[in-house]
């Protein structure tokens, strides 16, 4: 089966703290790592570089070079403005919060064979829905050694009765998230500013599920939710459950059977729950890549769609 995480001799690029993460994949390490000790044991203190490319007749390629990690495998073509960060760095952008006992380093590893390295820290906060559906705040850095690909720093709720990797709703006023592409460099203190503070989008957090656990749904309005974040290329009403796709019927099926249905019973915050559960838990062909769509991928942007809908079904109704 193919993989998304990178194997180098047999031993996958991941490491964890804690219990086992809904992925299962990974060696098991202690939950006080400082950042540059997870990098360690995931595999991940290798550096990058770029060089020249030449043609098979010794011609210089204007304009290009080829991006090349320290034990000589070439992992893209970029350009000469393209500027590499460094896997330390961007586990050092953690060192601060952790050594403040604000946050400790939760999940560590490289994917598509080292084209993007990430790193997960548990930010000490959580609050509860009903009183018992307990949700963790996480920060997600993604440091992708890709053309193309922006380095990105954001938010990532965790519900843990299912292990959702939930999403914030576009309607937040405030960012909560950063990409920096690389065509500048890389400065930690000005994306840290532009973060602003975890408390903050943490409580703009909770007060979107709490508003989506206070609005009920109508079968009618169930359907066009899953129909829009489902959504074909043709528009087309929907009356009933086999008017939906595959996969928004998939997701309807496991409103009342997905871990945690019971919280928020007929609310759009067990709608939506049940969209970040399909797409963690159900979507894709193996663990590993069900965790690449469901953080960095098109199940990532279909959780986000799925909140903005949520939000804007439950203010209607």
């Amino acid at each position: 089966m193919a993989h998304e995480i990178e194997f180098v001799n047999g031993v996958a690029q991941m490491a964890y703290a804690g219990e086992t993460p809904w992925h299962g994949l990974g060696a098991q390490v202690s939950n006080d790592l400082t950042p540059r000790q997870i990098m360690q044991k995931a595999g991940l203190d290798w550096t990058v570089e770029k060089e020249d490319v030449f043609t098979a007749s010794g011609v210089k390629v204007p304009g290009k070079k080829a991006l090349v990690r320290d034990d000589g495998k070439i992992l893209d073509m970029v350009g000469d403005d393209w500027n590499p960060v460094q896997n330390d760095q961007a586990f050092e952008f953690f060192s601060e919060f952790v050594l403040a006992g604000d946050m400790e380093m939760n999940c560590a590893g490289s994917l598509k064979d080292g084209k993007n390295v990430f790193a997960l820290a548990k930010i000490k906060e959580s609050f509860s829905i009903l009183g018992e559906d307990q949700v963790d705040s996480y920060l997600l850095f993604s440091n992708p050694h890709q053309y193309g690909k922006a380095v990105d720093i954001r938010f990532t709720p965790i519900r843990v009765v299912c292990n959702n990797t939930l999403t914030f709703s576009l309607n937040s006023a405030s960012n909560n998230f950063v990409k920096v592409g690389h065509r500048s460099t890389f400065d930690a203190d000005m994306v840290k500013e532009q973060m602003g503070l975890a408390s903050e989008k943490f409580a703009q957090y909770k007060e979107m599920a709490e508003f989506l656990s206070t609005r009920k749904f109508s079968t009618e309005a169930l359907l066009q939710y899953y129909n829009e974040v489902f959504s074909h290329r043709e528009k087309r009403p929907v009356s009933e459950v086999k008017d939906l796709s595959r996969t928004a019927q998939q997701a309807f099926e496991l409103l009342e059977t997905q871990p945690g249905a019971e919280f928020g019973a007929g609310t759009w915050w067990q709608a939506f729950n049940s969209v970040t559960y399909l797409t963690d838990h159900k979507l894709g062909r193996s663990d590993d890549a069900r965790m690449e769509s469901a953080w960095f991928g098109v199940n990532q942007s279909r959780k986000l769609k799925a909140a903005n809908k949520a939000v804007e079904f439950a203010t209607a109704s």
